[in-house]
């Protein structure tokens, strides 16, 4: 519970300052689309914000090759001297995976649209190609739910504190936080992340 708490408080700083953080880069050299102090549309605002995570994750998601899709982190990739557990963790594809079903479950919890896919089955996926389909196909119905929020529904409760509007950031930040996971198995596999080398 209280894990949820924090993200939930995370999820709330993201909204306040994610317009900005995410998209503040490509706002500098192009001409703002909304002058300060103006109402922006939530489905905008949430969508502008999931389309810089997707872009980010889908490039990272292309940069592993097919054969390393099995990686999973060893104490003796990451820290030999140290030591270090790494058991359980998930290979790269699974947590790719992982991505793809929570852009399901979030964007269904933001909506209340029901995916035409079983969406535990994606869990069997080890096939670098269909995760990559799958994770596309998340984030093309991650887009549609978050097209369905409106100043009338945005903070609309969905369970308890938690909104349709925390949750289209809380996809987000899930996200991002194993974005980052995954940039350190890019590294330890000697791929710079395509983010990176811009």
């Amino acid at each position: 519970m209280k894990m949820m708490a924090r993200r939930m408080m995370l999820v709330m700083a993201m909204v306040a300052l994610g317009g900005y953080a995410m998209t503040s880069n490509a706002q500098m050299s192009a001409a703002p689309k909304s002058g300060a102090g103006t109402m922006v549309d939530p489905a905008k605002s949430f969508d502008e914000m999931l389309t810089g995570f997707q872009e980010e994750m889908m490039g990272l998601a292309n940069a592993m090759p097919a054969d390393k899709y099995s990686f999973i982190p060893s104490a003796a990739a990451f820290a030999p001297s140290q030591k270090t557990e790494f058991t359980g963790v998930r290979s790269f594809g699974s947590m790719v995976v992982h991505i793809a079903q929570a852009n399901y479950y979030y964007a269904g919890a933001v909506s209340g649209m029901k995916p035409e896919i079983d969406v535990k089955a994606l869990g069997d996926l080890k096939d670098k190609d269909k995760i990559v389909a799958a994770l596309t196909a998340s984030f093309v119905y991650t887009h549609k739910a978050i097209g369905t929020l409106t100043t009338q529904n945005a903070f609309e409760s969905v369970h308890g504190e938690t909104t349709r509007a925390s949750l289209a950031g809380g996809v987000v930040s899930h996200g991002y936080d194993h974005y980052g996971q995954l940039v350190e198995y890019l590294r330890m596999n000697g791929i710079v992340p395509p983010a990176s080398q811009k």
